[in-house]
């Protein structure tokens, strides 16, 4: 007891008198993941962005259909699978923050650490789209509950869409609104407020996901839009251009 109570004692004298020791016993007290479904579903929601959804639809109508999904299984293997594996053992063998997990593995005298950096400033870039774009997501939702697209064309909500940007108040108003509700998820915890909101939020998206692709099949012409998409036409390579449809892969784009 005696020594327990003494070990206790300069712990705390440690603490108090040196910063990096309070900083590493903070550190040690970091916040795990709760479970293994949670660290799955916040990854795949790391992964899964709008561009799944939005994107992804669009540039396989305009860029070959089957030769395009065939393309992005290509690069998904030989670049995607990698980066991915690289990010999860960083990581876990460093079990820190993106900016201090290179300090943690790098061996003395490497710039390794500097990418920490430029991966810092690539999610405060990535947010600037994000915020700006979940904002109008918020606000077509906001729309589609006042029925505002009720009985539109195309061209109508072409136009309502025209009308949210012309307008700065919307725009700033939503992406505050987005920006403070993701502090705050943040400010709970990883456990209660991230791990527990990306559980129920990428659950209820898997499910809108599946509807829409059932839904899609009972749609005129489904058959021959699902054969567009699942067979690759090679001649749709010298239509669209092959090099073309690299460029899409390899330049930079909201996921």
């Amino acid at each position: 007891k005696e020594v327990a109570e003494k070990d206790c004692t300069e712990v705390g004298l440690a603490e108090k008198s040196n910063p990096t020791a309070r900083e590493e016993i903070k550190e040690m007290e970091r916040e795990t993941f709760q479970s293994r479904l949670g660290f799955l579903l916040l990854s795949a929601g790391c992964a899964i962005g709008i561009g799944n959804v939005w994107k992804f639809p669009y540039m396989v109508g305009n860029n070959g259909g089957g030769i395009f999904v065939l393309f992005y299984l290509l690069f998904l293997a030989i670049m995607g699978v990698p980066i991915l594996s690289m990010e999860l053992a960083i990581g876990r063998g460093s079990k820190k923050s993106t900016v201090r997990a290179y300090g943690e593995l790098e061996k003395k005298g490497q710039k390794w650490h500097i990418h920490g950096y430029v991966a810092l400033i690539g999610n405060y870039l990535l947010m600037m789209f994000y915020t700006v774009v979940a904002g109008w997501m918020l606000y077509y939702f906001y729309s589609f509950l006042n029925g505002k697209f009720s009985g539109l064309t195309g061209d109508a909500v072409t136009g309502k869409f025209n009308e949210m940007l012309s307008s700065p108040s919307i725009l700033v108003i939503t992406m505050l609104i987005i920006t403070i509700a993701g502090f705050l998820i943040c400010s709970v915890g990883l456990q209660n407020g991230v791990e527990r909101v990306t559980k129920v939020m990428m659950i209820v998206l898997m499910v809108i996901m599946i509807f829409l692709a059932v839904y899609s099949f009972t749609m005129p012409g489904a058959k021959e839009g699902l054969k567009f998409y699942l067979v690759p036409d090679m001649q749709q390579i010298e239509q669209v251009g092959l090099f073309h449809i690299c460029l899409l892969y390899t330049s930079p784009s909201p996921r």
